[in-house]
């Protein structure tokens, strides 16, 4: 392998998680969501979300990130540590998009979660339960 190749490779192994390219362990978003479907007891998959900060003096709202829950209902890596900073942020989970893909009629179309940072030095964990009639949030640990 050329000696130009060489450090491209290990980023690229380093970014899609191959054991050769692991040499730390990657660092945690400081603010993480979980979902959990309630009406059958198990974590939501793939369930479609945005993250939000409101910007312009509170006038408008700038998408930071689309993603989607993993087999476990979470979502890694949602803000990359380093971009936290104190504001207004809002998750918007697409929650009749995840009915739908199960043949569930449901109530709400999405749920939208507005919560104020202060600390960017902290950590947020931000809980959904879910079911097709209802919904609960918390800030959890």
């Amino acid at each position: 392998m050329s000696s130009r190749a060489a450090p491209r490779l290990r980023t690229l192994q380093r970014h899609l998680g191959s054991p050769e390219g692991r040499g730390m362990e990657p660092v945690s978003s400081p603010l993480t969501t979980h979902v959990l479907d309630t009406a059958s007891g198990l974590p939501a998959q793939g369930l479609c979300l945005r993250l939000s900060r409101l910007e312009d003096h509170g006038q408008q709202w700038t998408e930071l990130r689309k993603s989607y829950t993993d087999p476990d209902g979470r979502c890694p890596g949602l803000l990359p540590p380093g971009q936290m900073k104190v504001g207004t942020y809002k998750l918007s989970f697409d929650t009749e998009g995840y009915w739908r893909k199960r043949g569930q009629e449901s109530f709400y179309p999405y749920v939208e979660v507005v919560f104020t940072i202060t600390n960017e030095t902290h950590k947020f964990h931000v809980p959904l339960l879910l079911s097709p009639w209802s919904y609960t949030t918390y800030r959890g640990s």
